[in-house]
């Protein structure tokens, strides 16, 4: 007899986007169980040793501000931390850290396993058990069957998971375990569509046989800036790893060129599509052949190993040809391999299958998050695990799903773009994609979304009323600073003129000093004998809102437009074959995505601003 078990929620895959929905059930008090091939797997780190990044970073925080982990994981494992683009304006600026590997998942796991209401079960999920068009459970590949209200999966690169570098190829999961090979044909005979994509990941090498003289430090911040906003910066001050930088040459770029035909990506042995934002080096050297170097980053990978990882070389060629390579590259001409390089292709799904809850349209229960979705990085998988972890709980309790806009978030953004616009390769993020992104900054994600992870049950009641605290102490100094005005006398003129700015000839708030390029809140000090202490949070808001005041109203007119076509919901019944004025692409396509709102249709590729007129003109006779 197959053992049976009863759960509210079961969660496939212990990646990134696993432990966030594992996480977010259980802590909403549903009885939980997650699924991995290995519980040394949990939180694994297969590609780059760092979280955050251009763009990255923003998610990072967004998922701190909902009540997500992984803020808080690498603020507790990181090794090197800096804030990227600060020579930029504050839209830009966005944490990245390197993780201690090991740390970061082996802290996670702790965390996982120390949860009340979440069971770890390793096991290969094999089947999908739905009646209806409703899940109603799964089965393992040892024939055990799990009862459930909702299922998440988030099963990242493993499915049907194939490795490949030179003429070698076999089927496993990232860094050798175990591929989930049955999964992919369940999930057909439901329905869903699925399709190849690959990813690759540079060689490991040998620390004692770099040449680190031969190549450029690069240190981190000081002082360091924690990811979460429950992080006390104080705790988080620690000596900090060095990476390096270092550049191909046109000895490596000929190597590549001699050998090209070597590469399963030009040989046509790799068949999934690869990431346009993230390409191997044989795909730089080909593409860019105007290029004479390319940037390498050598990352360790942690305080208890010799491994480092060298960004921007990642690679499917032969065992011979990356030896020969990469002993080109400076620093590295007597490194020694210890993880050689490959390509990975997994079958993941066509995310227009999904809601914007992420749930799948045509099987009620059932959500997906992660690389599964089609997107790449642990920071896009994070965040999505999270959301579809949050909604399939909301759908257990009989709750509204969590569905932030683009308005709202760079969350709300990617899953926005996942499922309404056709995406042929791994989606990243990137500040490039957000309309508001003045508005989105990672600074103010507590500000923007820490009331909406109150609301589903993530944020205590403590963190939520510290957050009003900060909200009000933001507020009042503002305004305080907009009241107070200085007259253009002797001294004051002499203190401007020091500070290379211009002087007075009028009297002028202490709100329109900070907001002269050269000036800030911290440098016009002395004209505010009675400014009172406020922490660095609360300074840093104060000084951006009122410096940038101006395009912040801007963009919050554009929002106010963009909310009146998201509060235009289509209704669920909708037969488009029955609006006479729409194209036929237009009708093709909005059957396809079936989208919620009029904004979301009106970002389908292939719906024109005639159709969405169209559209309009319908709904409001049939409303009538």
């Amino acid at each position: 007899m197959n053992v049976v078990e009863n759960y509210d929620v079961a969660v496939v895959g212990a990646g990134h986007a696993g432990c966030e929905a594992a996480l977010a059930c259980a802590r909403l008090g549903l009885e939980t169980i997650m699924f991995t091939v290995s519980v040394e797997s949990i939180a694994l780190m297969p590609c780059n040793p760092n979280i955050g990044g251009s763009s990255k970073g923003h998610l990072v925080r967004e998922l701190d501000a909902l009540g997500g982990e992984m803020g808080k994981n690498i603020d507790a494992t990181f090794i090197q931390s800096k804030m990227l683009n600060k020579s930029k304006g504050p839209a830009v600026h966005s944490l990245r850290a390197q993780a201690d590997k090991q740390e970061y998942s082996k802290r996670m796991r702790n965390v996982l396993e120390n949860t009340d209401h979440l069971t770890i079960r390793q096991a290969e999920v094999s089947e999908l058990i739905a009646e209806d068009g409703i899940i109603k459970g799964l089965k393992t590949f040892s024939g055990a069957v799990y009862n459930t209200k909702a299922v998440v999966l988030c099963t990242g690169t493993y499915l049907k998971a194939r490795c490949i570098f030179g003429d070698v190829s076999y089927y496993t999961g990232p860094n050798g375990l175990l591929a989930a090979n049955y999964l992919s044909d369940s999930m057909r005979k439901l329905g869903i569509e699925l399709v190849r994509f690959k990813t690759g990941t540079p060689a490991r090498v040998d620390g004692r046989t770099i040449d680190f003289d031969k190549m450029e430090e690069q240190c981190g911040d000081t002082p360091i800036v924690p990811f979460s906003f429950t992080t006390d910066p104080d705790d988080v001050q620690k000596e900090q790893i060095s990476c390096w930088l270092t550049y191909t040459n046109e000895k490596t770029h000929d190597i590549i060129r001699k050998n090209i035909d070597r590469s399963p990506l030009y040989s046509g042995v790799i068949h999934g599509t690869g990431p346009r934002y993230c390409p191997s080096i044989e795909d730089k050297v080909m593409r860019f052949a105007d290029k004479d170097r390319h940037q390498v980053f050598i990352e360790p990978e942690g305080n208890y190993t010799h491994e480092w990882y060298l960004g921007g070389m990642s690679s499917s060629l032969p065992e011979d040809v990356q030896y020969d390579m990469y002993h080109t590259v400076p620093g590295l001409e007597h490194a020694k391999i210890v993880r050689n390089a490959y390509a990975i292709e997994y079958d993941c799904i066509n995310p227009i299958q999904l809601k914007p809850s992420l749930e799948f349209k045509k099987i009620k229960g059932l959500f997906s998050g992660g690389q599964l979705n089609g997107s790449s990085g642990y920071e896009e998988a994070a965040v999505q695990g999270l959301i579809a972890g949050i909604n399939a709980a909301m759908e257990v309790l009989g709750r509204e799903p969590l569905i932030l806009d683009r308005s709202e978030a760079y969350i709300g953004v990617l899953i926005d773009d996942l499922v309404t616009k056709e995406n042929h390769e791994p989606y990243r993020m990137m500040t490039s994609r957000a309309e508001y992104r003045l508005l989105l900054r990672q600074d103010n994600a507590d500000m923007r979304l820490t009331e909406y992870g109150y609301k589903v049950g993530l944020i205590s009641e403590k963190r939520y009323r510290h957050l009003l605290e900060k909200k009000e102490m933001i507020d009042k100094e503002i305004n305080r600073l907009k009241s107070i005005v200085i007259g253009g006398s002797d001294s004051v003129n002499e203190k401007l003129m020091q500070m290379n700015s211009t002087a007075l000839n009028n009297g002028t708030s202490l709100a329109d000093l900070i907001r002269r390029p050269e000036l800030n809140y911290d440098m016009i000090t002395d004209f505010d004998p009675d400014r009172q202490p406020l922490p660095k949070d609360v300074i840093e808001q104060v000084n951006i809102n009122i410096k940038y005041e101006g395009y912040i109203s801007r963009e919050l007119k554009q929002v106010e437009h963009f909310k009146k076509l998201e509060k235009k919901l289509i209704p669920a019944d909708i037969d488009y074959d029955d609006i006479s004025g729409l194209r036929i692409e237009a009708r093709q396509k909005l059957k396809s995505y079936s989208p919620r709102s009029i904004g979301q249709a009106s970002r389908i590729s292939g719906v024109s601003p005639a159709d969405i007129t169209v559209l309009l003109v319908y709904m409001e006779q049939h409303r009538r």
